[in-house]
């Protein structure tokens, strides 16, 4: 628990270094980490031809386009994970439209506060940001039709807690779309324990095969793989956390990073409607 703590709170000073610079690439992330000999890692895809996109929201900090295979529909309410300056939502209210409404969360006060700037310079009445933690969200249960994220779960240390509240706030037949970093294939220790690549979004990912199983154990259905894509780590990278033999070894392994947009959705009704899905048990409570 306290190292979990430790590394929420290095999130939040890295995340709101960002958030005040202004831009991933200014500072000391881009969704992927950036070495004092200038070696850095870009994941985050194009946004500047979606209908919504707010240019001064986009800092680069995502690894796909969860809006993409989401389904939105005009009149709904969506709830993005990880808002960050209001990227994802605002191009999520491009879609749902006037009728429809955005909720960002996200636990970086620097960040609740850019985007709420943001949304307010651009007049965006149906779009508001509220500062939380996705393992204990600030949202009703049962009121989102539809729940996005980009590059933010591999962030949480109780990653089934946070698939445990998308769950209880969605809507039965509601869905997800998220974006997120998987592997397949392990890290060595001393990657999964470098400080950096944790905020950069690496070493906090875990297994593609455990990531989707954690979610069908949360409750959900129909969890698949929309979208994937191969992630290289340069080499200089690599070689400021592991020796020449780690380096041999960390790719005689195979492990692959992977760029994934996953989706799902909780059933319309459950099998038994006193059974609350627990993630961290993989069963339901007990009556």
């Amino acid at each position: 628990m306290e190292n979990a703590e430790n590394m929420k709170a290095l999130v939040r000073e890295k995340y709101g270094q960002i958030a005040r610079e202004g831009g991933c690439c200014g500072g000391t992330s881009c969704c992927g980490p950036s070495a004092e000999n200038g070696v850095a890692l870009t994941m985050s895809e194009d946004y500047r031809n979606l209908e919504g996109y707010v240019e001064e929201a986009d800092l680069g900090l995502g690894c796909g386009i969860p809006t993409d295979a989401a389904d939105l529909r005009p009149g709904q309410v969506v709830l993005d994970l990880g808002s960050g300056a209001g990227n994802d939502a605002f191009v999520a209210r491009g879609i749902v439209g006037e009728t429809g409404k955005v909720i960002g969360v996200d636990m970086t006060p620097d960040m609740v506060k850019k985007s709420r700037e943001n949304a307010g310079r651009l007049g965006f009445g149906n779009v508001e940001f509220r500062l939380g933690e996705l393992e204990a969200l600030p949202v009703d249960g049962s009121s989102i039709d539809r729940v996005v994220s980009n590059c933010v779960l591999n962030l949480v240390p109780d990653k089934a807690g946070a698939f445990s509240e998308m769950f209880r706030v969605l809507k039965p037949g509601g869905g997800f779309s998220v974006s997120d970093i998987v592997l397949e294939g392990e890290f060595p220790e001393t990657l999964k324990n470098a400080a950096e690549l944790y905020v950069g979004c690496l070493s906090g990912a875990i297994p593609k095969t455990a990531y989707l199983r954690m979610l069908e154990q949360a409750g959900f259905e129909a969890v698949r793989v929309a979208k994937e894509k191969s992630i290289v780590l340069p080499e200089e990278l690599l070689s400021e956390h592991l020796d020449a033999e780690g380096r041999k070894s960390f790719a005689a392994s195979g492990t692959r990073v992977l760029s994934v947009t996953v989706q799902g959705r909780k059933p319309e009704r459950s099998a038994d409607p006193c059974c609350v899905p627990l993630a961290r048990e993989g069963a339901c409570c007990a009556s």
